[in-house]
């Protein structure tokens, strides 16, 4: 069929994402795309009636294959204009997932038409970022401004701070890890079990030990277990991953209790502290009730993501480190005229760009309004999931609510909600407004209604995941 692309392309009636000035989408009719050709269509993978997560598994159901072009193609223009109507279809496909986007950390809220006209060029930040290299079509003066309010934003003075625009926040993760395994390169490596499955990956690729630390029910590091974790390797440096904000409970673990743990348990001078900061590293600073994350702590390393609280067309991210640890990673490559201490190698040249703009555009002042904004925003649909009966968590400094899972996987898939066993959450972000959670209630609670009618089957029992006081079951029904 025409209107299958991947998981959400059949919706024609979608309009498009953007009028070519990179804005966010407004919900205008476009003209109806020209039907493709038998060869351009999507190959279906055939007996695929319902896409089920198979694990170790590629689920291949759809792609737009790549056609040599024929030999008249020049003159008849058909291959130009085919290509032509493939985009409109997928830029329809675009629009209809973007509205119904709310289980993952995407702000979806920017408008980056102004720097359309950049797009032409070829922007690569390949090597040190305070070194310039040989290759002239760069952005590092817009990469340093940008480290350079990050580090500000963390406390740490410009000549005693390194760091560079990642391609991701697992990107950071890595990197953070790297330099704590060559600070100390006998160290294990500590983290909760909720921590982002990136710092586990880190562990298998450097071949660190790793040791799991059990968490509370809220999903935030049991500093109990992980003083117990910690007397059994002793002799042993530790190298920490701290959580500013869980993948699945939005958590965040409490920095100053990790670092008297650590120094109570004989590992003063010991110890490496790199603070994931995906989501919330860049929502905590704008939080009254919230601990400080600053390098006036002992902590090593800093990431966050800048496609998701910011909001950018690209994945990308930033890490900051101390200056004093980079020697430890760094190299000078001859043939780039600049040093290699980052985990890539050519970077994205635009993302910078992007972070400068966003930056600049709504400073301190716009961050922390939207902050409010989602904080208060996930407080009133948690609210609302409780008045319908339905059993949710919101941790306190959090815009992540976790509820119990959907029983229908369609309606999963149409919102995009992150699953884990019996819970899925919602992450209100700056694009997600009141109007939107309503439109998600609705639907919830409609679909609940036939789900549950017969009394026979139950909304699922989520107490082991968020307490009983959170838990809505028949068991824990208040």
């Amino acid at each position: 069929m025409v209107g299958s692309v991947g998981n959400g392309a059949a919706d024609l009636g979608a309009a498009s994402l953007a009028n070519g000035n990179g804005k966010a989408p407004h919900l205008e009719e476009p003209a109806a795309a020209v039907a493709l050709p038998m060869e351009m269509e999507p190959e279906m993978v055939e007996g695929e009636g319902k896409r089920e997560v198979v694990m170790g598994r590629n689920m291949h159901t759809a792609c737009f294959a790549v056609k040599e072009p024929d030999a008249d193609d020049d003159e008849t223009g058909e291959r130009e204009a085919t290509m032509a109507s493939v985009l409109a279809l997928y830029r329809r496909s675009l629009v209809e997932r973007t509205k119904h986007h709310l289980g993952y950390p995407y702000n979806l809220d920017f408008d980056y038409g102004a720097l359309a006209q950049l797009q032409h060029f070829s922007i690569n930040n390949l090597g040190d970022p305070f070194i310039e290299s040989n290759y002239g079509v760069h952005s590092r003066q817009f990469e340093v401004g940008v480290l350079d309010w990050f580090a500000r934003l963390w406390e740490l003075e410009k000549d005693e701070y390194w760091g560079y625009i990642t391609n991701c926040g697992t990107e950071g993760n890595l990197h953070g890890i790297l330099v704590g395994r060559e600070v100390f390169p006998d160290g294990i490596l500590y983290a909760s079990r909720e921590s982002h499955y990136s710092v586990f990956k880190a562990a298998r690729m450097y071949r660190m030990e790793c040791v799991k630390v059990d968490t509370h029910i809220s999903g935030e590091i049991d500093c109990s277990d992980f003083e117990r974790k910690l007397m059994q390797n002793k002799d042993k440096p530790a190298i920490i991953n701290v959580n500013i904000g869980t993948t699945v409970k939005g958590a965040v673990d409490d920095l100053d209790l990790v670092i008297k743990t650590l120094e109570e348990s004989g590992f003063k001078d010991r110890f490496y502290i790199h603070c994931d900061g995906a989501l919330f590293g860049l929502m905590i600073p704008f939080v009254k009730k919230a601990a400080k994350v600053t390098f006036k702590k002992p902590i090593g390393s800093v990431s966050v993501s800048g496609h998701k609280f910011v909001g950018c067309p690209m994945p990308c991210g930033v890490q900051i480190t101390r200056l004093k640890h980079i020697n430890a990673l760094s190299s000078n490559v001859e043939y780039l005229a600049s040093r290699d201490a980052t985990i890539m190698g050519s970077r994205n040249g635009h993302a910078p760009i992007f972070l400068w703009y966003t930056l600049n555009r709504k400073g301190y002042r716009g961050f922390q309004k939207e902050v409010q904004k989602c904080l208060r925003n996930a407080h009133y649909l948690k609210d609302r999931l409780n008045a319908a009966g339905i059993g949710a968590m919101l941790n306190e400094l959090s815009s992540t609510v976790v509820f119990e899972r959907p029983k229908d996987e369609e309606f999963v898939r149409r919102w995009q909600l992150a699953c884990e066993g019996n819970i899925a959450h919602v992450v209100v972000m700056p694009s997600v407004n009141i109007d939107k959670l309503d439109y998600f209630l609705r639907e919830l609670v409609e679909k609940r209604a036939v789900w549950y009618k017969d009394g026979i089957c139950q909304p699922p029992c989520i107490a082991r995941d968020v307490g009983q006081e959170s838990c809505f079951c028949s068991l824990h029904k208040k």
